[in-house]
Parts: structure tokens; C-alpha cells; sequence
């Protein structure tokens, strides 16, 4: 069992949503973080006043999975956010799960994960 976490770009959610579903990946966590990689600071204007923005909008998927599937979700990220040339993509982490219990079925291991 794994726990994948990406960082990826929001406007490549969508795309890579519908990869993972193509896979039959369909259980995943997204929420949204703000994150520092080699970009360029953005300057923004608020109120007359402009700041610099280090800390881009970015999103956090994470996928619990047997080891089967972790080919097929990283797959499904790297097919849609991969670009030639461009910096920023994003980073997948893939992490050991010690153990997965469902709780609504006290059911552990890769059973629970589904």
C-alpha cells in the first residue's frame, strides 16, 4: 500500500481527474495549499499598492492505493501535467501506508483501501 501525494497546478485538476477515473482510480483527497518552486514571484496589485506574491495558488491530490495502482496514478499525473520546457509542473511523493482501516467496516490492509 501507498499513499501518493502531487502537487500540481489547478488548472490541470480536471484533466487529471478524468485520467485517474480512466484507470480506475476513483478514491482521492484534493485540497488546496500555496507553495514555493522555482517560479518567478508574481506582482500583484491591491488597492494602488503592489506585493509580491512567492507563494503561488497550487493543489494537493492524495491517493491511497495497492501497490498495483501505483503505476497507473502516476501515470495518469505525469500524462496530463508533464509539458516540455515549462518549469513548475509539480512533484509526486510516493510513501509507504503501515496500515488502512475503514471505519465503517473495521475492515484493514488493502481490503480497506478498495
Amino acid at each position: 500500500m501507498k499513499l501518493i501525494i502531487a502537487i500540481i497546478q489547478p488548472e490541470e485538476l480536471p484533466a487529471i481527474k478524468e485520467e485517474l477515473l480512466k484507470r480506475s482510480i476513483h478514491k482521492f483527497t484534493v485540497t488546496n495549499a500555496r507553495g514555493q518552486g522555482k517560479e518567478i514571484p508574481v506582482q500583484e496589485v491591491y488597492r494602488g499598492i503592489s506585493h509580491e506574491i512567492t507563494l503561488l495558488k497550487k493543489v494537493r491530490m492524495e491517493i491511497a492505493v495497492n501497490d498495483d495502482f501505483v503505476d497507473p496514478a502516476v501515470e495518469a499525473i505525469t500524462t496530463v501535467a508533464k509539458k516540455d520546457g515549462e518549469k513548475g509542473r509539480g512533484k509526486i511523493f510516493i510513501l509507504p501506508i503501515e496500515e488502512c482501516i475503514r471505519i465503517r467496516t473495521g475492515e484493514t490492509g488493502k481490503d480497506a483501501i478498495g
